[in-house]
């Protein structure tokens, strides 16, 4: 039995109140950094002492965002234990580690080590957080780099309502009468209940599911046996090249642009108009009709892709509440100002959003090549939402270089951003379509169709794709799309 258990990880997982303890933090180089922004990050109150000779400039920053924290420039002094509850050595000096540990062991002081898991007492695990609900993840001191690996991945996948399932659950439990054996049997069988009616309700949805595919694919042979028993097979073969002959010589060029605007903006949250624009003039087609086309089609294609994301789990409903009516209002807003006012106050305001999405797409690529540090909370979305919503309509374009953009550099998950920004730019795109196709109609129905069957083509695999994407790819990918669309705002207004 023992050389059963000897193999498994035998440590006992603790969340500790950091607040409550006094810590000492010995260095303030990249890894005292890493560690004190790992302590911080899940207790911002928490009292850390930092004693080191020299001191990164990142470390002092952070201490000042946190008075109740103390930093000590000068080297370690055996006075500095005094009154510690927790120990953490994060300098490149082995002896000074070792040193330092048996102290703490007369003193019966806990300490971890960086990087030498054989002097730790415990360690700093990699933390996956939704609200109130915390999973810390070990390897044993074995792989770090497979800690945070793992974390992402939950990161990923769990939702974040999780933290109003707990919220609604301890309402229950704080209403529940009766004596504490009684109230964690009552919490079992609600919880036990929710488990079995999911499961249940999956069992159904894939017997549904069955039963659909089934009823469709007799359907079709029905249907399949009526026409082809009636109409001959090479006169709808004949009838069909004959109607794409009618079509417009460009009409496949046409689909592709659709395609790769729908695959762009899908995976990265913005870039429809400039990707199929860009293949649209290769075709010699008038500005105007490529506005007018791009428009019309991004209402179809936006509705594919929001519910193609919806059905990956890349859309954040608390996001997409915040994000939506704000930013429909916003639209239409525009819309109304720019029909009724005119186009000249446009030449005022463009360059300077051009210029605020330009320092956002450099900022996109400096991120790319760097950690990305914890950020404060954005609470300005149904803002950001509004102010987007009105320059797509007022601006000709700009919800999602403005609203991802700004969501994903203030430290919001890549995945559920293009998500949820993705299904909300359906609503935003038909409030303020609405208002255009009243007053000016709509032409050019060969290119829209051209472009819908493209994007319709492309959007679950860019659905798919936003969800795979590596971070720093992702990055790259959108800070250059971002600059180029400022640029050539930029360009075409100067």
């Amino acid at each position: 039995m023992e050389q059963v258990t000897e193999h498994k990880n035998q440590l006992y997982p603790v969340f500790l109140k950091l607040e409550q303890l006094n810590i000492l933090l010995v260095g303030a180089g990249n890894a005292g950094l890493e560690k004190l922004q790992s302590l911080l990050f899940n207790s911002p109150l928490a009292k850390i002492a930092v004693v080191a000779p020299f001191v990164k400039e990142e470390v002092r920053t952070l201490l000042q965002q946190h008075p109740q924290c103390l930093l000590i420039e000068r080297n370690f002094e055996e006075s500095d234990l005094f009154d510690r509850d927790l120990v953490v050595l994060a300098t490149d000096d082995k002896e000074l580690h070792r040193y330092i540990r048996a102290l703490a062991k007369e003193k019966q002081t806990l300490i971890n080590v960086a990087d030498t898991p054989e002097l730790c007492d415990f360690y700093l695990g990699s933390i996956v957080q939704k609200g109130n609900l915390k999973i810390a993840i070990s390897t044993n001191g074995k792989s770090p780099t497979a800690a945070k690996r793992i974390k992402e991945v939950l990161n990923d996948a769990l939702p974040a309502e999780l933290d109003e399932v707990l919220e609604n659950l301890h309402t229950v439990r704080n209403k529940l009468n009766g004596n504490f054996e009684y109230k964690v049997k009552k919490m079992n069988e609600i919880t036990k209940t929710l488990i079995e009616a999911d499961s249940q309700g999956a069992t159904e949805k894939k017997w549904k599911k069955i039963a659909t595919y089934c009823l469709l694919a007799f359907g079709f042979m029905l249907i399949g046996h009526f026409i082809f028993s009636y109409i001959p097979f090479q006169q709808i073969a004949d009838d069909t090249v004959a109607w794409y002959k009618t079509l417009d010589k460009n009409f496949h060029w046409y689909i592709v642009a659709g395609f790769l605007a729908q695959l762009v903006d899908g995976s990265l949250g913005m870039g429809y108009g400039v990707t199929s624009a860009s293949v649209l003039m290769s075709t010699g087609i008038s500005p105007a009709a490529i506005s007018g086309s791009i428009h019309t089609s991004e209402v179809f294609s936006t509705a594919v892709s929001g519910y193609s994301h919806y059905k990956f789990g890349n859309v954040n409903k608390k996001l997409f509440k915040a994000l939506v009516i704000p930013g429909v209002i916003g639209a239409a807003i525009g819309a109304v100002f720019l029909v009724f006012v005119g186009e000249e106050y446009g030449k005022f305001i463009r360059p300077a959003i051009a210029v605020y999405t330009l320092l956002l797409g450099i900022k996109f690529i400096i991120n790319a090549f760097r950690e990305m540090k914890p950020q404060k909370k954005f609470k300005h979305y149904r803002l950001l939402a509004a102010f987007g919503g009105f320059f797509d309509s007022f601006g000709g374009g700009g919800w999602g270089p403005i609203v991802t953009s700004t969501l994903i550099n203030n430290g919001r998950s890549h995945k559920y951003v293009v998500g949820s920004v993705n299904l909300t730019e359906f609503f935003i795109t038909l409030a303020s379509a609405f208002t255009f196709f009243t007053l000016i109609g709509v032409s050019h129905w060969q290119i829209i169709i051209a472009l819908m069957l493209g994007s319709f083509i492309a959007a679950p695999m860019a659905a798919k794709l936003a969800g795979k994407l590596p971070k720093k790819t992702a990055y790259l990918l959108l800070g250059v799309l971002v600059i180029i669309w400022s640029v050539k705002i930029l360009i075409k207004i100067l």
